[in-house]
């Protein structure tokens, strides 16, 4: 899988997410806890059986001016604020070209989205009906393309090496976190700019998910909703959002002087070929995809103390996580500190990776594992150390691991795996 020996750090962080507009507000109201699920308030929630939702906590346009907002989707809004956020952690002032210690022709981004403009082509589809062809915006194409987040990024930071999009449901954004690993470490780039968005809080989407029975319906608790590991766990919350960070070669990055979060290990891939929606329930394709992962890359089951678990609130889907955890790691899973950020940010779908990809970085730097929160009633087939109600600090001195695992529609499983440094 690794075509060289290339070493890949992460050097900027970025996030708009259901808990706070950037990534220290984000991490904040994870480790405090709070949920960012709340009743939806446009009027054509009252029609739907859900009509709960974890809505950013800070509009795009509060950053975006309206005329550059008028031509982007929602999904590349997000992208383009966490991306932005990014950059400038990673110590970047100005496009690679203008900041001279970036060349344009080393620099990739790969930022994913499960549905992409989904809104646009709906809104519009709305306009055509109601208000004629000539009134269509000419911008719809480009918006409602699911590459156009990822290629608003390029464009933002005039990435030539290469911009791509992996669309593989729930996993899209820890696969393009995947893919930009393998960029640079094949030497096609030295930094990567990469993560998922998404935003597909609208009527369709959510009475779809909600008729398939993938939805919480648990409208009069909106903040007790979304509950991983839960023996009355009743399906997932949708959430919108953006999590984005910065790849770098760790050569490259020293030859800057840049400030680094954690090292790289890498990546783990598979599928499971099972069911187009439904987990293979005895977690065969999750632990093929942890194998893969120890395999090809080297890390040690006795380093990771911490796994931000996919843990989608479904009945089916958070055991199957558990079941593969323990086939690969047996004994070790136990001092393997155990987080299910969905019970707080909500399910961001194509999304998700990138924001828990960003808050396995940060539980790494801060060495603290977030909660999970809403466990009244532990299943008792939850197999696991699963970190409950408040924080919990990870070992202060040593070397450490964690994963991040996302898993999507279709049977994806991608697993990344990062270590301080």
């Amino acid at each position: 899988m690794n075509a060289t020996k290339t070493s890949v750090v992460v050097t900027g962080i970025g996030a708009t997410t259901p808990l706070g507009g950037d990534s220290a507000s984000t991490w904040e109201g994870l480790v405090a806890g709070r949920s960012g699920v709340a009743p939806l308030q446009e009027e054509w929630a009252a029609d739907l059986p859900v009509q709960i939702a974890a809505r950013a906590a800070v509009e795009p346009g509060e950053s975006i001016p309206r005329p550059q907002a008028r031509r982007l989707d929602r999904s590349a809004q997000f992208a383009l604020i966490a991306a932005r956020q990014a950059w400038a952690d990673a110590g970047f002032t100005a496009r690679a070209g203008e900041e001279t210690s970036v060349d344009p022709d080393r620099l990739g981004a790969v930022v994913a989205s499960g549905i992409g403009g989904v809104t646009t082509l709906l809104d519009q589809y709305d306009v055509l009906r109601e208000k004629g062809v000539r009134r269509v915006s000419p911008h719809t194409v480009p918006m409602l393309m699911p590459n156009g987040p990822s290629a608003n990024v390029g464009l933002e930071v005039n990435a030539r090496a290469g911009v791509h999009t992996p669309v593989s449901a729930c996993a899209s954004g820890s696969e393009a976190v995947g893919y930009a690993i393998e960029m640079i470490r094949s030497g096609r780039a030295d930094i990567v700019v990469a993560g998922g968005t998404e935003a597909a809080i609208h009527p369709l989407p959510v009475a779809a998910f909600a008729n398939m029975m993938a939805m919480s319906k648990s409208n009069d608790d909106p903040q007790g909703a979304s509950r991983p590991f839960d023996t009355d766990r009743n399906g997932f919350v949708l959430g919108e959002g953006a999590g984005v960070i910065v790849l770098e070669s760790a050569e490259h990055a020293r030859r800057r002087g840049a400030r680094v979060y954690v090292e790289v290990v890498g990546q783990g891939i598979s599928a499971d070929s099972h069911d187009i929606v439904q987990p293979e329930p005895s977690g065969n394709g999750i632990a093929h995809a942890l194998e893969n992962l120890m395999s090809r890359n080297d890390i040690d089951p006795a380093e990771i103390v911490h796994i931000n678990a996919h843990a989608t609130s479904t009945p089916a889907g958070d055991l199957a996580e558990l079941k593969a955890l323990r086939k690969v790691f047996g004994d070790d899973m136990d001092h393997m500190a155990i987080s299910a950020t969905k019970s707080m940010t909500g399910h961001l779908l194509g999304g998700a990776g990138g924001v828990e990809t960003v808050a396995t970085l940060l539980a790494l730097y801060h060495r603290t594992a977030p909660p999970t929160i809403n466990i009244k009633n532990l299943d008792p087939e939850a197999d696991g150390d699963i970190v409950r109600d408040t924080a919990r600090e990870l070992p202060a001195s040593g070397r450490i691991a964690a994963l991040n695992n996302s898993f999507g529609f279709g049977g994806h499983n991608v697993v990344l795996a990062f270590r301080t440094v």
